[in-house]
């Protein structure tokens, strides 16, 4: 299964992941994965960094080349109040999001 694979089913079932970014160990509320530029990108919420729960959750954006190890974790999520997937930033291609 791609990285994309894996957190297109995360989204669905409004899953975290767990991931590698930046030699970065993270838990993140994915909500879309889009391409911008021709390349693809995943925002979501990181829940956790190095095993520590982040008091002020934000929306970031993750290029996925250069995520690793990427796997569902069994830790659902809602949606971020005031997410928009119609936001234009989204627009070059068809995105899954939350919904």
């Amino acid at each position: 299964m791609t990285d994309s694979e894996i957190i297109r089913d995360a989204i669905a079932s409004k899953r975290c992941i767990e991931l590698t970014y930046n030699n970065m160990r993270l838990k993140v509320a994915p909500h879309i994965l889009y391409t911008r530029h021709g390349a693809p990108f995943m925002d979501g919420v990181p829940v956790e960094r190095e095993g520590k729960e982040l008091n002020d959750p934000r929306l970031a954006t993750f290029k996925l080349a250069g995520l690793r190890e990427v796997a569902v974790i069994d830790r659902s999520f809602e949606p971020m109040a005031g997410f928009d997937a119609s936001d234009q930033k989204y627009s070059e291609s068809p995105p899954s999001s939350v919904g």
